[in-house]
């Protein structure tokens, strides 16, 4: 009769577990490459055109270590998207010249509008994603759109605090002004954002909004104040 083992198995020397092994653990030095290398991809190809062996190949890694990391094409993009968050917005690093026009004007810099087209290629190439994806929606949202739009509601914010512009102006829907023209003029009509452009939106529609002239501040870019008007002749006016 076969004896029936009531006890812990760990007295019987032949039923001892044999130790565990453990796996080789992940290397997440090359993420950075691999995740700016899918940014690239996403830009040039979008999500459809897109295959891990294009972003295996710039990133000069192997497609295994992808799969490993990242299990779906899905799963990749969603961290890629994550990855365009310029880090923590620091408020106290922003342009302080003294007027709105100037500190809007002194956010306009190279590496920004290049870094703000390619993020927005990016997100047309997801367009088809958007809708379905909320988990992926919302992460364009924080890495793309809330950064540019949360720095232009500090910096209104600021213009009313320091008596500028009047605390009734609509801040919140004007932080958004940018970076919603920036987004149609790109996705849509497929021109280049430049610096002439994201002035002539300062100039012809965020400063006019809040009861600003085109000339209300330095303009960071010349290094210098704009002229002010020429006084009426006497002669003139005298009739």
């Amino acid at each position: 009769m076969a004896r029936t083992q009531l006890g812990p198995a760990e007295d019987d020397p032949a039923e001892e577990a044999e130790p565990v092994k453990l796996g080789r653990r992940r290397d997440h030095t090359r993420d950075p490459d691999i995740l700016a290398a899918a940014v690239d991809v996403l830009a040039e190809c979008g999500y459809d055109g897109m295959t891990i062996d294009m972003v295996a190949s710039r990133a000069k890694a192997g497609k295994a270590t992808l799969y490993r990391r990242w299990p779906s094409k899905g799963e990749l993009v969603i961290d890629a998207v994550a990855c365009m968050k310029n880090g923590d917005l620091n408020l106290s690093q922003l342009p302080d010249t003294g007027t709105l026009r100037g500190d809007l004007i002194a956010m306009i810099k190279p590496h920004s509008i290049e870094d703000g087209e390619k993020k927005l290629r990016v997100i047309a190439g997801l367009m088809s994603l958007l809708a379905h994806s909320p988990e992926l929606a919302e992460t364009a949202r924080l890495s793309v759109v809330e950064p540019r739009v949360t720095a232009h509601r500090f910096l209104l914010r600021r213009a009313i605090e320091r008596g500028e512009i009047s605390p009734t102006s609509d801040v919140d829907n004007l932080a958004t002004v940018t970076t919603a023209m920036a987004s149609m003029r790109v996705l849509f009509e497929r021109k280049p954002v430049n610096r002439d452009f994201l002035i002539s939106l300062i100039d012809g529609v965020i400063l006019p909004a809040v009861g600003l002239g085109a000339g209300s501040g330095v303009d960071p870019g010349s290094g210098s104040a704009p002229e002010a008007p020429a006084a009426a002749d006497p002669a003139v006016t005298a009739h």
